[in-house]
Formats: structure tokens, sequence, C-alpha cells
């Protein structure tokens, strides 16, 4: 089934999923049809290369929740590993692809990292399941929530319920893995995992220079190679609050360049507001305090304790999330509530995505520790 085959199926889905919440959200059977994790649509996927000869894949629409309670759609990947199975799920959360529905990594190779790639590959060798979120939004007719991490969080744990829909002898113990949006994404899957996973046991959480403290790090991105990603992070705040128009805080110049959101995806979108002084980026330089305060709400995790062990991961030489903003700040904050443990793992000399290359073993290694 083609991508666009495929994103008709889940807009019709969509439809008729909302349809029978609504007409018999007061009844049991209906609760059980469109609970969490049920899989409304599976295909066969075709894999990268590098993954083909270790796992088979199945395209899936499940069943999630938005960060309001409501249902949504929401699609991915559910990835088996041919030998050595070990009847255990591995979420990966993928780092930045985009806005739009193209940039699914589950649907479009091209944006399937190659870093993403070699980390799954390491999971896939360990015998575990593999549950690759695309995030809500991103291959469905919703707009995508970029960086809200409680709906991330609530896809990557939903994706684990509809590996074990499709597959019976995978056991409720899992783990979650995630590179930047991803990482931080796993954090949030972290936070809220015993009030929203049910009957599954979350053992680990794994993030690779995570996205934290949107507080401090907002206000460092204006006249930097990175300003797409504080474009991106506007409209996913808006997608998730209305009441928020990023043309309020846009300049002109960032402005007209909205169209890239739609039409592309990661590179495209950072080059097209790369050269853009702050005061073209944004009114006045600089976010509003409010604003930032609100961004700050939706996507900084550590605003409440994990409940399983941590493992943080960063390269020093990061050049889309400063190394001082996790060795420094988001280390300490986590630590600071004593309830699970926190490895941290810098990589001296790695930038953003060389941070995933030169430990895809030792993460590896450390989530069999946590699911042994």
């Amino acid at each position: 089934m083609n991508s666009a085959r495929f994103h008709a199926w889940v807009a019709a889905f969509q439809v008729a999923l909302l349809s029978t919440a609504i007409l018999f959200f007061a009844g049991s059977p209906a609760k059980a049809a469109v609970a969490p994790g049920t899989v409304l649509l599976n295909v066969t996927a075709t894999l990268p290369a590098e993954l083909s000869g270790l796992a088979t894949a199945k395209r899936i629409a499940y069943v999630s929740t938005s960060v309001t309670g409501s249902t949504i759609t929401a699609t991915g990947l559910i990835i088996t590993p041919k030998a050595n199975k070990k009847n255990k799920t591995v979420v990966w959360g993928h780092g930045t692809t985009g806005l739009a529905d193209k940039c699914a990594p589950s649907a479009n190779q091209a944006v399937f990292w190659p870093e993403a790639r070699a980390a799954i590959a390491a999971l896939l060798a360990k015998g575990w399941t593999v549950a690759a979120p695309d995030y809500p939004g991103l291959g469905t007719p919703s707009a995508h929530q970029y960086l809200i991490g409680l709906s991330e969080a609530r896809s990557m744990i939903d994706s684990v319920k509809a590996a074990r829909n499709l597959d019976n002898k995978l056991t409720t113990a899992y783990a979650v893995d995630g590179h930047s949006q991803g990482g931080q994404g796993a954090l949030f899957a972290g936070q809220l995992a015993p009030s929203y996973d049910g009957p599954l046991v979350l053992k680990g959480v794994a993030a690779i220079a995570p996205v934290s403290n949107a507080d401090i790090f907002a206000p460092l991105v204006p006249g930097t190679p990175g300003q797409g990603y504080l474009v991106m992070a506007l409209y996913g705040l808006n997608a998730v609050d209305p009441s928020f128009n990023p043309n309020s805080v846009l300049a002109p110049p960032a402005q007209q360049r909205a169209s890239v959101l739609q039409t592309d995806c990661l590179y495209p979108i950072l080059d097209a507001y790369d050269e853009l002084t702050p005061e073209q980026l944004l009114i006045g330089g600089a976010l509003p305090d409010p604003v930032l305060a609100k961004l700050s709400s939706y996507v900084n995790p550590a605003q409440s304790a994990p409940t399983a062990p941590v493992l943080l991961v960063q390269g020093t030489d990061d050049e889309a999330v400063p190394y001082f903003l996790t060795a420094d700040v988001l280390v300490e904050q986590l630590r600071a509530y004593h309830t699970a443990t926190v490895d941290f793992v810098p990589v001296s000399g790695a930038n953003h995505d060389g941070a995933v290359f030169a430990t895809t073993g030792q993460v590896a290694d450390w989530i069999a520790t946590k699911l042994a």
C-alpha cells in the first residue's frame, strides 16, 4: 500500500474512530474498541537496507490520546527481529523530521535518519521488537504537536500497546530510547508511564541529546542556524494551543517563509530560516516572556519525577542541543528527585547525530541491564 493510500485510510479511520467515540463513549464495548494501542490498520512495510536483513516490519495506524485525553489516530512502525527474538519491546523515538505528513519516517525513508537506522539495528541485534512511532500529526490529518512532550510520550507508550496487540508473545516489559525530539519524548514517557501505561512495566529510559529547558534554550536560538527549530516549536505550540498564533511573534520575513513547513522536511526548513537576523525572525528579536513560559510548560521534561532509571547521553560538540543544557542543567534536575538512578555519558567531540552513532552499543547494553 503506497503512502498516499495509507494516509487516506488513516484519515477515514480517524473519522470513524471519532464518530464511534462520540456515539458510544458511555458504553464499555466502545471503550474497548477505541482503547489506546488498538491497531486500526497494519500493512507490510519495506525497511531501509541497513535493517531489512535484521527484521520485518508493519506500518500501523493505531489509537492514542491527545494531551487533553481525546481519542486520536497515530502511525508508526512495529519492527520485529528475524532472529534471537526476546519478546520485549523497546520504543525508538526519532529526532526532528519536520511538521508535514510527508515527514513521517514510517512512510518516507528519506527522513528515516541514518542515526535512527544505526540505533534501531543495535536494538534489533539484542532480539527486541522495536516500536517506532511517527508522533501525532505526522502521517495523520491533525497538525503535528512538535516538541509537545506529553503528546510524544503518549504515542510512544501506546505504540508498545499496539505492538503487543499485534504480537501476543510480547511481555509487559519495555524500555524507551530516543534522540533529540525523541529523547525529550522519552523523558516525558518516563514521567507519565505509571499513570498511563496500564499493565505495562517501564524498565528504563535512554535519552540522547534530548531537547530540554526551553526557557534557557530558546533565547539562544535567534541568529543561529537552528532558527527553523524554533519556528517549528512555535507551530507545535499552536497545534496544542490554538489561542497562540505564531504570527503574533514571528517577524514578517519569517512569516513569509511559512509555506516551507508544509512543503518540505527538516533541512529545507532549516535552510529557509538560516540567514535571518534575530529581528527578521522574531518581532523585537526575542520571544516575549509569556510565550517563552507557555512554550516551556509544554516542552520541558523534568517537571515531574522520573519513574524508571534514566540514561542521558550528550555530545560535547553538539551543534543543535548545547552540551551544558544536558550536562549542567538537565542531569541535576532529574537527580534532584531522588526517585530513580540517572546515569550520564558525555561523548567527547561528538556532534548532535554523532552522539547516537558513537553509543549505539553502549545504549543497547544499558537497556539490556534494565530488561534482564
